[in-house]
């Protein structure tokens, strides 16, 4: 209600957007928006050996006066009806050290410019990251997370069994995926082009968000391709003759890795252990009453053995002594 006031104070007083910003609250709020998705596009680079995110200030102008089609301004900031005041509260950004003026030291790289002044021409750096809530749930989530998965083994068995059908159907997916996105690239390919379906999906430098996006790129081939591609299409097509030809082989192939995916879910492939085994894997190691009385009988049967055998050692001590006695009176 007071930003809301502040602005229709400043509007009827016929005051700029430029005076309405100079307030510190209120040109953090107008950052909190433009660091949104409904702000400027931004894009990544590293600078000092962190990933950072740049704008040119052109673009940054242009938004201010005049944003983007379906970006919803907050009604409890004021539009900017010239580029002046936009200009001007571009340099206040760079003033009170919201961003930075950089430079490309090459693609992808950027580095701190020694130049401080706003100018449309230039390219600028975020330095404020935003509202933080975000960035601590996540965190937190995070936290929580490996918490949980130190945990693991005290969880009850349906969650074990829950994760597990999880991570087998997401390793199968990604398999999948994969062979996919292979195939379709190697047959596009052959015929003079190259096709990815996620083209960013393996890129690191990129944010979840963005590595899904173009979901499929197409593009020619380069010059002097023609025989690698002359020869991927015979061995390709050779090989799916074959696959046709050999339909017992291909039928068992196809066929042995249904049952390996059916081991998979079910466990099979996991251990040698027995079922009973794994329900009981987290139960104490308590021995039963039979484990006991083989102990005991073991034991037993160890004593009678070291009796038997003191029982021989001293018979034949006895009968070393008696021949020592006869060979002692033979010699008197």
């Amino acid at each position: 209600h007071d930003a809301t006031a502040t602005m229709a104070s400043a509007t009827d007083s016929g005051s700029s957007a430029k005076d309405f910003y100079e307030d510190d609250k209120q040109l953090m709020k107008l950052c909190d928006f433009l660091r949104t998705s409904e702000g400027p596009p931004v894009r990544e680079a590293i600078e000092m050996d962190k990933r950072v995110y740049y704008i040119k200030g052109e673009k940054l102008v242009n938004f201010m006066v005049e944003p983007k089609k379906g970006a919803k301004w907050p009604k409890e900031l004021p539009k900017f009806k010239n580029r002046s005041d936009a200009i001007a509260v571009c340099k206040e950004l760079c003033s009170r050290q919201y961003m930075h003026r950089s430079e490309k030291v090459a693609k992808g790289e950027l580095e701190v410019s020694r130049v401080r002044d706003f100018d449309e021409s230039a390219y600028f750096t975020w330095i404020y990251e935003g509202n933080k809530k975000y960035t601590h749930f996540m965190t937190a989530c995070l936290v929580v997370g490996f918490l949980c998965c130190t945990c693991f083994p005290i969880w009850p068995n349906f969650l074990k069994v829950f994760v597990w059908y999880m991570s087998v159907s997401l390793l199968i997916f990604v398999f999948f995926l994969v062979t996919t996105r292979a195939m379709l690239f190697l047959t596009v390919w052959i015929i003079g082009y190259e096709c990815w379906l996620l083209p960013n999906l393996f890129d690191e430098q990129l944010g979840f968000c963005e590595s899904f996006i173009p979901v499929i790129s197409v593009e020619p081939t380069k010059d002097g391709q023609l025989m690698y591609r002359v020869g991927v299409f015979v061995a390709f097509f050779s090989f799916c003759y074959w696959a046709v030809t050999q339909p017992s082989e291909f039928d068992g192939f196809v066929k042995g890795q249904g049952d390996f995916i059916k081991d998979l879910y079910a466990g099979t492939l996991l251990s040698d252990m027995s079922q009973k085994d794994k329900e009981d894997i987290d139960k104490p190691k308590m021995p039963s009453l039979e484990d006991l009385l083989k102990k005991l009988d073991s034991e037993d049967e160890e004593e009678e053995e070291l009796s038997d055998e003191a029982a021989a050692e001293a018979l034949l001590n006895s009968l070393v002594d008696d021949e020592e006695d006869i060979d002692e009176e033979d010699e008197e």
